[in-house]
């Protein structure tokens, strides 16, 4: 054992005790991102186009300034704004309930304007009679509204402001002292701006002495005049007010912007995603008893196969689960929906290195050797296996993290350290186990069941055109349907348009919310329920943005407070295609760096029937989505690239095989050498899809509607995979060579 096998286990106790001190408590230690706590992910655009050239610059870097102190007086925790490219913003708010004063409070120019309210009759009559649509508008003069009901009027200003807010200190909330309390925003400007604003005033004063007509100053905020005070003195002090029927969050909301400053240039919403926070504790509940009864699947199922091994397994895993956990919180990295889906994935996926072990163990241990001879033989030739089989999938995972947005990338992330942690745990922390146990040439059990015979010799080959031809109708049948299907395929992700998830407080009628919202205009929507029918959630979905539209038509519907939005998920257009075209990237990258991968580490024709496998695995489940009626999202092209990973992963282990046995087999038929391949490996290949695949269920049938499309795919392309990798990408090695 000596010094080398002390220094292993400090190293595990050392690194798991450093996991365990970082990730508890995991509710105060892991970062949840917006789709499990709520909260808001945007992406801006600002329309810098606008602006003079050597404006557009820093346009984007001042709007981040302004954007940053606003969210930081609104009073979010720990919110994230970023540029990306010259004219986009990437913005994240988490726990963010009130989505639609959180928009205003961004959206929002705030550019502040002081205008004369116009005295001179004709000028004012020809406005009026303008904004009627009758004559043309005086030049230099506007027409505004102000107020609302009986207190509606309609003034005329001049277009030229007198003084702007670029020259304002401090904003702030004060209460009027008329006896109603009302909310009125306090302005104070710097030295220059009272002074100006003193020569305003004091003008003002002396016209209304000369010719009897009282002044008014208009206070215009973005364009909407909210109130239109009468100047009966002169104001030293640079100070003043604006007034309007405000509510205490309208008043603070008003002060706030106007603190951080206007927005050199309007901005856009090309991308909403919104997540209350019902929904996100309810995905939270839904993932934990999938992992939980996944887990469970796994260690149940390799404790009764593997018998003692299989503890040893056991114990690996949950060390996996722990260094994951520590992981994450050492990183910082916020843990999202399907990042906990790539922990469920995981924990099925590191099973597989395990198993790769103990078949191996198993193998060595029939040939009559020791037991420790068999373990450490074992470990050795599955190794390279392992290495191999892990690395196409952390490439897969790197594409992710590349490629993809929001909670993909905590997908990608968390896939990726799983990975790390599986290999670190199958091939390091059970080796020192064994290691442990079988000191001073102890002995212990390897009396393990098995689910295939020793010396089963099944002519898979022989099936190979039949196994052709099947996929060749399946892929067609599947194809057809999605290209007839076309845009439908795709969800809003890559179309763009509004999905909304509404829950009501009391059944509702399908029809009724689909002819209320036709009422409304919105005459493409479609509505259906999600998850159960008593559970009242409605799902909404338009081909443009009508988020408010559709708010406006179901609190006439339902009535206020009546339901509860859940999500919000609004993409435009050319945000849309933008992401179409990377999940396109996305996929094709992969096919290709797995195919020159497996190139490089065998030989020419192995990546050829690897990429050829791997197409027929995509092209399966993405006919499987289309024949189902499931949408391509975000998602779910993460978990296609998953099942390229995983398919390859599996293809990979026969490879090796046959690679070795080709050696040591030089005269022996290359189909022979092929079926024999197989043969060998079909207890792994089984019992490895079957740890997965339990898993995959449980992600299935208890993770939620939330992730019940994500779970589906990687379903089918788990199924698919093993059999392509049977069936498809070994026989090719034989007609390749032929042909």
């Amino acid at each position: 054992m000596g010094k080398y096998f002390k220094f292993k286990v400090i190293l595990i106790i050392a690194l798991v005790a450093f996991a365990f001190y970082k990730a508890w408590p995991p509710d105060q230690k892991i970062n949840l991102g917006l789709d499990l706590q709520g909260g808001m992910f945007l992406v801006l655009r600002a329309q810098i186009e606008s602006l003079p050239p050597a404006a557009q610059k820093d346009a984007t870097d001042r709007i981040r300034e302004i954007i940053v102190n606003r969210i930081d007086e609104f009073g979010v925790t720990e919110p994230s704004i970023q540029k990306q490219g010259k004219d986009r913003l990437i913005v994240q708010l988490p726990g963010v309930t009130n989505r639609d004063r959180a928009l205003d409070l961004i959206k929002k120019t705030a550019l502040l304007e002081f205008k004369m309210v116009a005295t001179d009759k004709d000028i004012i009559d020809k406005a009026l009679k303008a904004a009627d649509g009758e004559g043309p508008m005086p030049e230099g003069y506007e027409v505004k509204t102000l107020g609302e009901g009986v207190n509606r009027e309609r003034l005329v200003l001049e277009s030229k402001p007198v003084l702007t807010g670029d020259m304002l200190v401090d904003a702030g909330v004060r209460f009027d002292s008329s006896g109603f309390n009302q909310p009125i925003v306090a302005l104070e400007f710097n030295k220059k701006g009272a002074q100006k604003f003193a020569e305003i005033t004091e003008k003002a004063v002396r016209d209304f002495r000369s010719d009897g007509i009282p002044r008014r100053l208009a206070i215009v905020l973005d364009g909407k005049l909210h109130s239109a005070p009468q100047i009966k003195e002169r104001i030293p002090n640079g100070q003043a007010v604006i007034q309007g029927n405000f509510t205490i969050d309208e008043a603070r909301d008003m002060a706030i912007v106007l603190r951080a400053g206007a927005l050199p240039c309007p901005i856009t919403i090309e991308e909403e995603r919104t997540v209350g926070p019902t929904l996100g504790k309810d995905s939270i509940n839904r993932s934990i008893k999938a992992l939980l009864l996944g887990f469970v699947a796994v260690v149940v199922f390799m404790i009764l196969y593997y018998l003692f091994p299989g503890l040893v397994s056991v114990f690996a895993l949950l060390l996996n689960v722990v260094l994951i956990a520590g992981c994450l919180a050492m990183f910082h990295a916020s843990l999202t929906l399907p990042g906990i889906a790539g922990i469920i994935l995981t924990i099925g996926m590191a099973v597989d290195a395990n198993v790769l072990i103990f078949e191996r163990i198993r193998e060595e241990f029939r040939t009559g050797k020791t037991v420790r001879a068999s373990i450490s033989s074992g470990y050795q030739r599955a190794f390279s296996t392992i290495l191999d089989s892990n690395l196409t999938t952390l490439i897969t995972a790197l594409l992710l993290f590349i490629f993809g947005t929001g909670p993909i990338k905590g997908f990608a992330i968390t896939l990726t350290i799983g990975i790390i942690m599986s290999m670190f745990t199958a091939l390091f922390v059970t080796r020192v186990v064994f290691d442990y146990l079988t000191r001073d040439k102890k002995s212990i059990s390897l009396k393990m069941f098995s689910m295939v015979k020793e010396n089963i010799n099944i002519n898979f080959i022989s099936k190979r055109f039949f196994a052709y031809t099947l996929s060749l109708l399946l892929i067609a049948t599947g194809m057809f349907v999605f290209v007839k299907k076309g845009a439908e395929n795709y969800g809003i992700d890559f179309n763009g348009g509004t999905m909304e998830v509404v829950k009501f407080n009391t059944p509702v009628s399908l029809n009724d919310v689909r002819t209320t919202l036709n009422d409304a205009g919105i005459v493409d929507a479609q509505v259906s329920h999600i998850g159960e029918e008593n559970e009242n959630e409605v799902v909404i979905r338009t081909a443009s943005d009508e988020v408010d539209k559709i708010g406006k038509s179901l609190t006439a519907f339902a009535g206020a407070g009546n339901f509860l939005v859940l999500q919000v998920d609004k993409v435009g257009p050319s945000v849309g295609a933008e992401l179409r075209g990377k999940a396109i990237k996305a996929v094709l990258f992969a096919l290709l760096g797995l195919c020159v991968y497996v190139w490089f580490r065998f030989e020419f024709k192995f990546g050829i029937a690897a990429i050829i496998a791997l197409f027929h695995d995509v092209f399966i489940t993405v006919g499987a989505l289309a024949l189902t009626g499931r949408e391509i999202n975000l998602p779910v092209v993460a978990a296609i690239l998953t099942i390229v990973g995983y398919s390859l992963n599996d293809t990979i282990v026969i490879f090796d095989r046959i690679r070795e046995d080709r050696k040591i087999m030089k005269k022996k038929p290359l189909t022979d050498i092929v079926n024999l391949s197989i043969n060998q490996t079909l207890s792994r290949t089984v019992l490895t899809s079957l740890t997965t695949l339990f898993v995959v269920l449980s992600i299935f049938m208890f993770g939620g509607s939330a992730i019940n499309d994500f779970a589906f795919t990687l379903l089918v392309g788990i199924i698919s995979g093993t059999y392509s990798t049977i069936f498809i990408a070994s026989p090719i090695l034989i007609d390749w060579q032929k042909k």
